[in-house]
């Protein structure tokens, strides 16, 4: 048992390659779910979901703390889903999301952009020029968005275990050779990385029903037991914030104890990733 992430361009046949392994393994496979059901877990139009992870950070600017928020609401959504385990997901983020858990096999498939400019003037009926423009501006928001957001290019291999060139190989090739890689031991699912990941999607939880109010605390669970940090940058917090900081998260299903820590954090501190406790940038 184990998870499966695809990360994937446009017109690059991942979707393809995700819905064939899932048949084959018998897996759950997931993409656009997650945005609905994060949508409507949290009541928020499904568009800003989108923007949250497909349009550069510039755009989500235009949003109150917009990126922390519905970055939040998507890792919430995708990790519930990965504590059944036998998922491929193949939408955007999950090697991000996933990047620290022992049993996620983190693909990343491209294609021939010549092969992926017909596909698009096909499906679009414009010309060479239009849909080479289109798919280059789309690349690019992709990279802005994982450079932005983590400091990491979507293009960079390091970020997956296996890049697959959909070309001299098919599908079908791709499709064998996932099959085959998901199998090795280190990619099979450990009472030790299934604790791992209900302990992230506890916190994840928690930190979603908090990001509203306070978009930059920093959450973790350990066998129920959830660590609020949040930054003071400096200045008093008033009591009543801290009350409700403490009264959302203790009401979050799974959690048993709750601890609520101040951090002075630098009143310079522009920005605190609440995922990976990046700090200031």
């Amino acid at each position: 048992m184990s998870v499966i992430t695809i990360s994937r361009g446009s017109y690059s046949r991942g979707k393809e390659v995700a819905e064939g392994v899932a048949e084959k393994l018998g897996y759950q496979c997931i993409s656009r779910d997650i945005l609905l059901e994060a949508s409507e877990e949290f009541n928020l139009p499904e568009i800003k979901l989108i923007r949250a992870l497909r349009d550069a950070p510039s755009v989500l600017s235009r949003f109150m703390h917009g990126k922390e928020r519905y970055l939040g609401y998507i890792r919430s959504a995708l990790l519930q889903h990965v504590e059944s385990d036998n998922v491929v997901y193949h939408g955007l983020a999950g090697h991000y999301f996933l990047r620290n858990i022992p049993h996620v096999l983190k693909i990343r498939i491209i294609a021939d952009m010549n092969d992926r400019v017909k596909e698009e003037m096909r499906r679009e009926k414009i010309s060479e020029e239009a849909a080479r423009t289109i798919l280059e501006k789309d690349d690019e928001e992709r990279r802005k968005w994982g450079i932005q957001v983590y400091g990491a290019d979507t293009w960079d291999s390091r970020l997956y275990d296996m890049v697959l060139h959909i070309k001299a190989l098919t599908v079908s090739d791709a499709i064998d050779m996932i099959m085959d890689t998901v199998q090795k031991p280190i990619f099979q699912t450990t009472p030790e990385s299934r604790k791992m990941v209900h302990n992230l999607a506890l916190a994840a939880k928690v930190q979603a029903k908090l990001v509203k109010m306070a978009p930059t605390v920093q959450v973790s669970a350990v066998d129920g037991t959830v660590t609020v940090n949040h930054a003071t940058g400096g200045l008093p917090v008033e009591k009543d914030i801290l009350a409700e900081i403490k009264n959302i998260a203790e009401k979050v299903d799974g959690v048993k104890t709750v601890v609520l820590n101040l951090i002075e954090a630098p009143s310079d501190c522009h920005h605190i990733n609440p995922f990976y406790n990046i700090g200031c940038q």
